[in-house]
C-alpha cells in the first residue's frame, strides 16, 4: 500500500474529526432546529417550482402514459440534484385509455321534435366500450342500492344512473372525507352490481360539490367479465335526468369508446436522505406520481409530492442530518390499482419492523391545520414540543384515529407502522377532485409553504424522536391484513 504524505494524513485526520463533532452536534429535536426547519420551508419556493415543472411541462400523469414516465424521470433527477440515493423500483402498471365520450337523451315525455340534450360526462377508469356508433337504450334512475334491488327487472338492457349527490353541507363543516366516501360506493360496488344484473351501461352522479357542470372521473369497479360502459355524469344532468325519467320514459345515447392495453412498466421513485446513528430505520415521506387524464393533477397529487420532494430540500439548505434515514416515495399506480404500494410492501415485508413512521400528503393543498396520526394513543404527549412550534402558523393540531387508511400507506398500516398524514382545509377539495379543473391555479403558493413547514418538522420530529411512539395495532383491522394488502 503506498505511503500517504504527512499532510494528506493529517488533512484525513482532521476531516474525520470535524465530522465526528457535526455529528455530535446534530440539533435533533431541539426546539431551535425545529423553528428553523418551520421558517426555512416558509420562505422556499422549491415546491411551487416542482409543482409548476409537474403540471405546467408533464400535465396529467395517469399510469401507463407518456407523462407518468416523464414524471419519474423529472422527479428522480430532482432528487440527485440535492444529493438523495435515488432508486427506481419498477412497478407493472394498469393500461387504460379514454376514447370518445358524448351522450344525448333522444326520447322523453315532452320532447319536442327534432329535439335532443347533451349530457356532460366522463368515463369511469376501467369502462366499458360501447359499440364505435354508440348505443341507445332506456334510462332508469335509482337513488340508492336498495331501490337498484327494487327493480331488478327493469335492470336488463338498460343504462342505470345513480343519482346520489355530494353532500357539500358535510365538506363545509369538516367532513368531505365523509360525504366523498358516501357517494363514491356507487362508482365502485354500483357499477359492479348494475354490470352483474345486466345493465347495458351505467352512470354516476359526479362525486363533488361544485356543480360547474363538471364531471369527476374516478376508478369503477368494474373487473373483467363484466366490464360494461360506465362514466361519471355531471350533477346538473343527473339532476335533469331524474327530472326527465320522473315525467316518463327516458331514453340516451351514449358513445364512450375507451381501451385496455397490456400492463405497462413504471416505478416508484425513492430517494434516501441517508440517516446516521439510526440509519437502518426508516421514516417515510410520500405522495403519489399519477394523476387522471382529464387535467394536470395539481392538487391530487403534486402538491403531496412537491411537499414531500421539499422536505429533503429544506433538510439539505439547512445542512441537517437526521438521526433515521428519511425515505422520499413517489408512489405509483395509486389511482386505479395501487400496485407501486403493493410492489413495495411485498419487498419490504422482511423489514417493516425497520419503519419507525410513514407520512403521505393525498389530500390536496388546502390550508393545514396540523397532523392526523395512527401512533398509539400513548404517543400524543410525545408530539407536544412539535405542536409548540407549529401553533404560530396554525398547524399545530393533532388528531388520532386508529387507522388513516391513506391509500399507498395501508397495508404498510396494517402491518403495524404508524401513519401521519396532514390535517387539510378540504371543504372545497372536491371541486376540482379528478376533474379538468384540477390545475395549478388551485393551489394557494402560501398553503403550500405551510405544507412543506408541516411536513418537514414533522418528518425530521419522527426521524429524530428518542421515544419509540409503538407499534400501530387493532386486532379486528390487522386480522385482515393478509387480504387486504394482496388486492
Amino acid at each position: 500500500m503506498p505511503r500517504l504524505p504527512q499532510l494528506t494524513v493529517l488533512a484525513t485526520i482532521l476531516a474525520a474529526a470535524l465530522a465526528g463533532n457535526a455529528l455530535a452536534a446534530s440539533p435533533g429535536n431541539d426546539p431551535a432546529a425545529l423553528v428553523k426547519i418551520r421558517d426555512a420551508a416558509l420562505k422556499s419556493e422549491y415546491a411551487y417550482e416542482r409543482l409548476a415543472d409537474m403540471t405546467d411541462l408533464i400535465g396529467p400523469r395517469l399510469s401507463g402514459s407518456r407523462g407518468e414516465a416523464a414524471a419519474v424521470a423529472q422527479v428522480a433527477d430532482a432528487m440527485r440534484k440535492l444529493g438523495a440515493k435515488v432508486t427506481l423500483q419498477p412497478v407493472k402498471v394498469p393500461h387504460w385509455v379514454r376514447g370518445a365520450e358524448a351522450a344525448e337523451l333522444v326520447e322523453y315525455r315532452g320532447r319536442p321534435e327534432g329535439i335532443t340534450q347533451k349530457v356532460v360526462l366522463t368515463a369511469l377508469g376501467g369502462s366499458g366500450a360501447t359499440p364505435a356508433t354508440g348505443l341507445t337504450a332506456p334510462v332508469i334512475v335509482v337513488r340508492n342500492f336498495d331501490e337498484l334491488k327494487a327493480r331488478a327487472a327493469e335492470v336488463k338492457g338498460r343504462i342505470v344512473l345513480f343519482n346520489v349527490p355530494f353532500d357539500q353541507h358535510m365538506a363545509d363543516r369538516g367532513l368531505a372525507g365523509q360525504a366523498y366516501g358516501q357517494v363514491t360506493r356507487y362508482r365502485g360496488a354500483g357499477t359492479r352490481m348494475a354490470a352483474e344484473m345486466g345493465a347495458a351501461a351505467v352512470l354516476v352522479s359526479s362525486a363533488g360539490g361544485a356543480n360547474f357542470r363538471l364531471p369527476h372521473t374516478g376508478a369503477s369497479g368494474l373487473q373483467d367479465g363484466a366490464r360494461i360502459p360506465a362514466a361519471s355524469v355531471a350533477v346538473e344532468d343527473a339532476l335533469l335526468m331524474a327530472r326527465l325519467a320522473a315525467r316518463g320514459p327516458l331514453s340516451m345515447k351514449l358513445t364512450l369508446t375507451p381501451q385496455i392495453l397490456p400492463d405497462a412498466d413504471s416505478f416508484n421513485v425513492i430517494a434516501d436522505w441517508p440517516g446516521t446513528d439510526k440509519a437502518e430505520e426508516v421514516v417515510i415521506v410520500s405522495g403519489h406520481l399519477d394523476s387522471w387524464d382529464l387535467a394536470t393533477g395539481a392538487n391530487d397529487d403534486a402538491a403531496g409530492i412537491a411537499s414531500s420532494m421539499a422536505v429533503i430540500e429544506t433538510l439539505k439548505r439547512l445542512d441537517y442530518r437526521p438521526r433515521r434515514t428519511i425515505r422520499f416515495i413517489a408512489w405509483a399506480n395509486e389511482e386505479n390499482g395501487g400496485r407501486g404500494a403493493q410492489v413495495y410492501l411485498d419487498a419490504n415485508r422482511d423489514h417493516v419492523a425497520r419503519h419507525f413512521a410513514a407520512i403521505e400528503s393525498d389530500g390536496g393543498a388546502g390550508r393545514p391545520f396540523g397532523m392526523r396520526s395512527s401512533a398509539p394513543q400513548p404517543a400524543n404527549k410525545l408530539f407536544a414540543p412539535l405542536q409548540a412550534v407549529l401553533e404560530p402558523i396554525g398547524a399545530g393540531a393533532l388528531q388520532r384515529a386508529d387507522a388513516l387508511s391513506t391509500g399507498d400507506l395501508r397495508g404498510l398500516e396494517l402491518a403495524g407502522v404508524p401513519s401521519f398524514t396532514p390535517l387539510i382545509d378540504s371543504s372545497d377539495y372536491f371541486h376540482y377532485h379528478h376533474t379538468a379543473a384540477d390545475t395549478l391555479d388551485k393551489v394557494d403558493p402560501q398553503n403550500l409553504k405551510r405544507h412543506v413547514a408541516l411536513m418537514s418538522s414533522l418528518t425530521w420530529y419522527l426521524a429524530n424522536l428518542e421515544q419509540p411512539i409503538g407499534r400501530w395495532t387493532d386486532p379486528a383491522l390487522a386480522a385482515g391484513a393478509a387480504s387486504a394488502t394482496a388486492r
